[in-house]
């Protein structure tokens, strides 16, 4: 039920799935190297006040960052399954900076969902929503701008990690 204060509207979103003929471990090894984590330090230089030392630091850093991860894998102990799969963030701070200064609900997706999972009959793969079909929903061309070069970077490095 929709209250007045409240609305909802149906969005199209692209499912991407990047197959890889590698091992579980390989694949995961090759996406952490190629995919730095994120040094946070930025963010207690902008507590401080110091926002152009931190927009240096973002700008020297790698195009994409892992801000975090999750182990799927190990919470479906819980169902009896020994699955692998793992959920990253990936990202990057000023990317996204980059399109919630026109809309701040792009924050919503920002950074990016991707799942590393092996299916029950082995097949290693990667899979996430295209960026440029989630941040499409906001209607803004600046935004789509920055979502299809994201998209392309994400799209690019999930490959190579694959492969």
């Amino acid at each position: 039920m929709v209250s007045s204060n409240t609305s909802v509207e149906k969005i199209t979103v692209e499912h991407v799935l990047i197959r890889s003929s590698n091992i579980f471990a390989t694949v995961k090894a090759s996406l952490e190297a190629l995919v730095p984590r994120l040094d946070d330090g930025f963010l207690t230089l902008l507590r401080f006040g110091l926002i152009d030392r931190a927009r240096q630091e973002l700008e020297a850093a790698a195009t994409l960052s892992i801000f975090g991860s999750r182990d799927h894998g190990a919470l479906l102990a819980i169902a009896g399954l020994n699955r692998r799969a793992i959920q990253y963030d990936i990202g990057n701070p000023l990317t996204a900076s980059l399109m919630t200064r026109h809309k701040v609900s792009t924050a919503l997706y920002a950074p990016i969902r991707v799942l590393l999972r092996e299916s029950p009959e082995g097949e290693v793969a990667f899979e996430y929503d295209r960026p440029v079909s989630t941040f499409g929903q906001f209607g803004d061309e600046r935004v789509d701008i920055v979502a299809r070069k994201l998209d392309e970077s994400l799209e690019n490095v999930l490959r190579k990690a694959a492969n």
